[in-house]
């Protein structure tokens, strides 16, 4: 008499895709963004600000513009990583695509925001004014509202089912949600740039960050599998 035995292979941890350290390279990139471009003149700035300061200022918007461009590298692969690894954590489909498609999103806004400011960094000095400020509110539209809006997706696309599936503290799904809330929110900066919603750009781009780095390090890669006897 033959009997066969059947085996389930788990798969090997290694094998996983690294999901900490893309999110940790995004983090130090936009960090090393912001000092470059802490002096950027604000949207209620008129165009002679806006040029005056890229003529100053070409070298610093250059670097911010490159440093904005290699950030959305780690960002669209931390969505991937993202996606693959709450599909593998039975999440839904929903949630998971809800996920990718918001990283994919706020990554081609930060790329589309970059090559706004770095064209604002090579205007010639007889340039009028309306020029530098029609792309110094492209660039921050790309960078601030679309991307908060994108990465508050992601971030949505994580916390809604770890609330039910228990994949991360409920402090931090809530906490996520929240941030969601903020981002989805901050797009009615459009309307009124001086308006109150625009503090919640910061909030979602630092707040979301350091979340994001929580939730990496927190978020399992598989689920325990039940045992049969």
């Amino acid at each position: 008499m033959t009997t066969t035995a059947t085996t389930t292979t788990a798969t090997p941890r290694g094998t996983r895709p690294p999901l900490l350290i893309p999110v940790l390279v995004f983090a130090a990139l936009s960090v090393a963004y912001v000092a470059f471009n802490r002096s950027t003149p604000q949207p209620a700035a008129t165009g002679a600000d806006v040029l005056a300061y890229a003529q100053a200022n070409g070298t610093a918007i250059k670097w911010g513009a490159f440093l904005l461009l290699a950030s959305a590298i780690p960002l669209a692969l931390v969505a991937a990583v993202l996606y693959r690894r709450l599909r593998a954590l039975s999440i839904t489909a929903a949630a998971s695509a809800l996920t990718l498609v918001g990283g994919v999103l706020a990554a081609a806004a930060l790329t589309i925001s970059a090559m706004f400011a770095w064209s604002g960094g090579r205007l010639p000095a007889d340039t009028g004014s309306a020029l530098p400020r029609a792309l110094a509110d492209l660039s921050f539209l790309f960078g601030g509202p679309a991307y908060a809006v994108g990465f508050a997706l992601l971030i949505v696309g994580i916390s809604l089912p770890a609330l039910s599936a228990g994949v991360l503290p409920r402090a931090a799904a809530w906490i996520g949600l929240a941030l969601g809330a903020a981002g989805i929110l901050s797009a009615l900066t459009l309307l009124d740039p001086a308006s109150a919603f625009g503090y919640l750009l910061p909030v979602v781009r630092f707040g979301g960050l350091i979340w994001l780095v929580f939730a990496a390090a927190l978020l399992p890669g598989t689920r325990t599998p039940a045992t049969t006897a």
